[in-house]
């Protein structure tokens, strides 16, 4: 005899309605879902029962379950709106439930893809929707409370009625498991929560990947699957329901998500299994997603995790390191993790890969494990501390003083970003270059190395446009003084000697359409290029370098680390100006702007970079 909730959420101190079909009484007890606590037992006597929720239950994931009707009904208690707890919210895909749900009157669900018999619309007014027999949310639900992580729940539907008042407040929203239908509300809020500095951290695959709408106050679900079929096509073709990548509505879930099912993998029914046989191999293993697990690039890690379904991002390999394409959507700040070529399970449902990975979106940061099972496998210690390194960062207040890995570096004694690559010059004078991207890619040399008797160049600078015939392209200067330029090209090409450099030059750069250059005396010194193109090679003093050792240029200012390894910043004026303190500047001594961000090396040869925005403590 059938039992269901009026809704899939209500919030603690409120109130849920639930119907029981049929005649007779029941006794129903609730539980909590995560870790099976009986939270309350009561006599029912009407076809119609209304739950009490205490204000002192926490936010959960709950069960209710019937014992006369042999039924059990999955609801979440949230917080109030605006109202949070945590720092980190969870969300159950409630719809993907409902979409799989066969159960009830009408029975049909939005499966099978391809079945003449499947159904457009499904009705949360009937028993089940709750977890499949798989279970892909339950491993994740029930190790963060024992892991000591405090956390709040909701439903997805929440996400469409209320999702941008439900997520203010909130650092970290959670998607888990298995979460594959959403409506362009629920995309919609997590999007601007994301755009406004909120993190998002995937432990799941398949998701985002078909749009659906709700009618009936919420309580009708509507998928056609096709726009032929989708009345809305024709109107609204935006909010047409077919898979999100697909024609009208062009909104692959790569852009959100940073991965996706087209170019992911799945395996089912009897094939199910093989994901036990599978895992990932660690691409970047000095990123801090991996911080204290102890892999190493190549190492393969997360043994049965990956699966039943996966997502992935186009890629490329560039000398044995993937970077994305963004063919597919995948934003150009994702930084791939791991792989794995499931190319072989097109015998099992679907061939692909899975690519786990890290990205910006807007003001937050983007975490995707990219796989149904990631939860499942908490057990494994490597598995486990993934999990609890993104937690941790991602639900923490943000750091812009931290300074991340993005690869290698050798020893270097310059370092500029122009054109959209990082140039480093080598202690020898030797000339390298990488893409400027958070990938952890390798260095390429761009020309034979120099003569060490023909005073190679020790300090670089870049400007960001030309001034009076005066090129972008990298200027370099030599311990005798010699000022240098070349074309920033990555084949073999000679250095132009264009002027003189000041004596005792340590560090250089260019901002404002000008030269400024640290010298042995703790001074700035500058040089317009205006100037320099008129054949003046005259650097006037422009104040104290405050001990600076090095020297770039990002957003308008000047950026110089000092001998006490702090960050400072000043104006690039060519008189006396104040520096400013933002804080310490770690182990870095060589530093380049790009994009938002200062890049720099030191004595741990990584590579790292930072936001360019001051630390906020």
């Amino acid at each position: 005899m059938p039992v269901y909730a009026h809704a899939t959420s209500c919030i603690s101190g409120g109130t849920l309605r639930f119907t029981l079909l049929g005649p007779g009484p029941d006794t129903v007890t609730v539980h909590d879902a995560t870790d099976d606590r009986l939270l309350l037992t009561a006599d029912v006597d009407c076809p119609v029962w209304t739950l009490a929720v205490p204000e002192d239950w926490p936010s959960s994931l709950c069960r209710a379950v019937f014992k006369n009707r042999d039924q059990e009904v999955y609801f979440v208690v949230r917080r109030p709106a605006g109202h949070p707890s945590a720092a980190t919210l969870v969300s159950v895909p409630f719809a993907t439930w409902q979409a799989y749900n066969r159960s009830g009157i009408p029975g049909e669900s939005l499966y099978y893809a391809e079945e003449p018999t499947r159904a457009s619309h499904v009705s949360f007014d009937r028993p089940g929707g709750g977890p499949p027999p798989e279970r892909w949310e339950d491993g994740l639900l029930r190790w963060l409370r024992p892991a000591g992580y405090q956390v709040d729940f909701c439903s997805n539907l929440d996400l469409h009625a209320d999702g941008p008042a439900l997520l203010r407040g909130y650092r970290l929203l959670v998607v888990n498991g298995h979460d594959e239908y959403w409506s362009k509300e629920m995309r919609d809020a997590v999007e601007s929560f994301t755009a406004a500095g909120g993190n998002v951290a995937y432990f799941a695959a398949n998701t985002a990947l078909w749009q659906v709408r709700f009618e009936d106050a919420d309580r009708t679900m509507v998928c056609y699957r096709d726009p032929v079929r989708d009345p809305v096509a024709a109107i609204d073709p935006a909010r047409t329901t077919v898979e999100w990548a697909a024609a009208p509505v062009h909104r692959p879930e790569n852009t959100m998500t940073g991965v996706g099912y087209r170019h992911g993998a799945g395996a089912w029914g009897e094939f199910m299994d093989v994901m036990k046989e599978t895992d990932y191999t660690a691409r970047f293993a000095e990123h801090w997603v991996f911080a204290g697990t102890g892999l190493r690039d190549g190492d393969r890690f997360a043994l049965g995790a990956v699966g039943y379904e996966t997502d992935a991002a186009l890629h490329r390999d560039v000398d044995g390191v993937p970077r994305i394409t963004g063919a597919d959507g995948t934003p150009p700040s994702f930084v791939i993790l791991a792989t794995a070529d499931l190319r072989h399970w097109r015998r099992y449902g679907q061939g692909g890969h899975a690519t786990m990975g890290v990205f910006r979106l807007g003001a937050g940061t983007v975490f995707n494990a990219a796989t149904v099972n990631w939860g499942n496998t908490l057990a494994d210690p490597v598995v486990d501390r993934i999990t609890r390194n993104v937690l941790d960062r991602l639900s923490a207040p943000p750091d812009p003083s931290r300074w991340d890995a993005i690869g290698p570096a050798p020893q270097l004694a310059a370092l500029v970003a122009c054109e959209h690559a990082f140039w480093a010059l080598t202690p020898d004078g030797t000339l390298l270059v990488r893409a400027a991207c958070g990938q952890n890619l390798p260095w390429r040399p761009a020309g034979a190395p120099p003569d060490a008797s023909q005073d190679p160049p020790v300090c670089l600078a870049a400007p960001r446009e030309a001034v009076c015939g005066m090129g972008v392209g990298l200027y370099a200067a030599t311990p005798r003084g010699r000022l240098l330029y070349r074309e920033p090209v990555r084949e073999p090409a000679p250095w132009e000697e264009i002027g003189t450099a000041p004596d005792g030059i340590l560090a250089l750069a260019s901002a404002d359409g000008t030269l400024f250059a640290i010298t042995e005396d703790d001074r700035i010194r500058c040089l317009p290029l205006a100037r320099l193109a008129e054949g003046d090679h005259c650097w006037p003093d422009a104040g104290s370098a405050a001990g600076a050792v090095s020297l770039t240029a990002a957003g308008g200012l000047l950026f110089a680390v000092d001998r006490n390894h702090r960050l400072r910043a000043r104006p690039p004026t060519a008189t006396e100006a104040a520096w400013s303190d933002l804080g310490p500047a770690g182990d870095r001594t060589v530093i380049a702007g790009y994009d938002g961000h200062l890049a720099g090396t030191g004595g741990d040869r990584l590579l790292r970079w930072r936001d360019i925005a001051r630390d906020p403590r």
